[in-house]
């Protein structure tokens, strides 16, 4: 679709309003955040602001594909049940002419400020011909945004030397003794991926402190949507890091998202790393951010696609393409980062619906059916080789989610998902006592898996036909015991 050169953001919201019911509904997800119409990508700007939590994100309205990136904008008091505010930010201006690409927020003096990437065409080459800096815009009511007139504040030339000169983006803004701290994706130039840290007093005027951290070789090219936040006493330095290696049944997509757990030494500028781990063993979830909110919890959500996947939505002109993933409580525990649904969804759950003790043979179709729904199931292995959930069943669907005791491996296999990509994905999980406990959203074209107390989680997106709304249970072998299944649809209701 040729759109005419101009950007506004009266333009994006006026476009919004005429198209949005042009947007088919079949695959439209009912408890995670979407754009109206168009295309979503990166969250950005994820903070609370005067007792709500603001949630911006990469947009594109005139299409179901990437384009000029615009910031959309929606608020909400508990993260389920959104409310869409104006475009908060569009390309026009000259640092940001081709995109405003993705950042933070943060308050100061009672403001709400964004902090992004301005991005910028240098030649006919799209994937190739740009660069980038950081630009400021400022809103006094967390609505209307105002950039400032003299952006960049971090410019073309405070790149260090022996950095990329045009991947320098995804500024994270945060706080740390009393002063303001960015960290900005980058790479060497050389095939591997670096997070820079720049420091500020005003948030106006920065100073350039050091490489915070860098790939060794093994951990991708370019590192996007870099976060750093304090948790349990120790620091979690979140990445995504592009076309990284495989590592086992680690990071198995073309691009990944990594925690590293350590310590953050902010007056030498480096982050000292103790563990990294994958933060989604899935196959739809990247560049995530967090915030800290008022009950005290990091929360971290993502982006529930994936670059360079089919998008049935769009193949199918449903005229959207992109979500969210469910808000994660991010807790430390040990050394590791553990990943759990928050409470709040609890009070848009429907009428109970369970079963008992029930010892698994074979192939099983329940009593139930959805495709709007939580999941609570937990699993007595005994000497299976697999057991396990099928998931939105129908004549030719299934999603499923199993264990596998030769390798010690939960598994999601969308093969017969429906529409759209295919494949597995697998996570080590140790069973506590033979015992395996699995919490699971389905949300129309969404799943979401939370293993044992949160220690993995598994997404992915699935397009099955809209009559495909079984759930089976199954055991090969002897002695598995499904122990209790629960099961709520999720209706948030007008």
């Amino acid at each position: 679709m040729q759109q005419e050169r101009t950007y506004t953001r009266e333009r994006a919201d006026r476009y919004i309003l005429e198209r949005k019911a042009e947007v088919r509904p079949d695959y439209r997800l009912h408890y995670h955040l979407m754009a109206e119409v168009g295309w979503m990508n990166d969250p950005n700007g994820f903070v609370q602001f005067n007792g709500e939590y603001h949630l911006f994100y990469q947009h594109y309205p005139y299409d179901s594909v990437w384009g000029p990136m615009h910031w959309g904008h929606a608020v909400s008091r508990d993260l389920f049940k959104w409310t869409y505010l104006p475009v908060a930010l569009a390309p026009d201006t000259e640092f940001d002419r081709d995109g405003c690409f993705s950042g933070s927020a943060i308050e100061q003096d009672g403001k709400l400020v964004l902090m992004y990437t301005g991005h910028v065409m240098t030649g006919p080459d799209k994937d190739r011909d740009y660069k980038q800096s950081q630009g400021i815009a400022i809103s006094e009511d967390g609505v209307t945004f105002t950039k400032l007139e003299d952006n960049p504040v971090i410019g073309y030339d405070e790149i260090p030397e022996g950095v990329s000169r045009k991947d320098f983006r995804d500024p994270k803004v945060f706080t740390h003794e009393g002063r303001y701290y960015v960290v900005l994706g980058s790479n060497d130039a050389k095939g591997n991926g670096l997070v820079l840290l720049y420091r500020s007093d005003d948030l106006r005027k920065w100073t350039y402190v050091n490489v915070l951290a860098a790939s060794d070789g093994r951990f991708g090219d370019n590192w996007e949507c870099p976060d750093l936040f304090p948790l349990g006493g120790k620091h979690v330095f979140m990445l995504s890091p592009q076309r990284m290696p495989a590592q086992g049944e680690q990071y198995r997509n073309l691009h990944s998202t990594m925690a590293v757990v350590g310590r953050f030494d902010a007056e030498q500028g480096v982050f000292h790393p103790e563990r990294n781990e994958q933060v989604d063993h899935g196959f739809d979830f990247y560049a995530p951010q967090s915030t800290l909110d008022d009950k005290g919890r990091r929360i971290v959500i993502g982006w529930m696609d994936m670059w360079e996947a089919d998008m049935p939505t769009q193949q199918l002109g449903h005229n959207w393409a992109g979500a969210m993933s469910l808000p994660r409580e991010a807790v430390l525990d040990g050394d590791r980062v553990l990943y759990r649904p928050l409470p709040e969804l609890e009070a848009y759950r429907g009428e109970l619906e369970q079963l008992g003790v029930t010892p698994l043979t074979g192939e099983t179709e329940l009593d139930m059916k959805g495709d709007c729904y939580e999941l609570e199931a937990e699993f007595a292995a005994g000497e299976a080789a697999q057991f396990g959930l099928k998931l939105r069943t129908g004549a030719a669907d299934e999603t499923v989610l199993g264990y596998d005791a030769a390798s010690g491996m939960v598994f999601l296999n969308r093969d017969r998902s429906g529409m759209g990509p295919g494949g597995e994905r697998r996570a080590a999980v140790g069973l506590a006592e033979g015992t395996l406990k699995l919490r699971v959203f389905v949300d129309k074209s969404s799943v979401e898996v939370f293993i044992g107390d949160g220690e993995q989680v598994m997404t992915a997106r699935i397009y099955p036909q809209p009559e495909s709304l079984g759930i089976r249970v199954f055991a090969e072998g002897t002695g598995c015991v499904l122990k209790s299944l629960r099961k709520w649809d999720i209706r948030l209701g007008e």
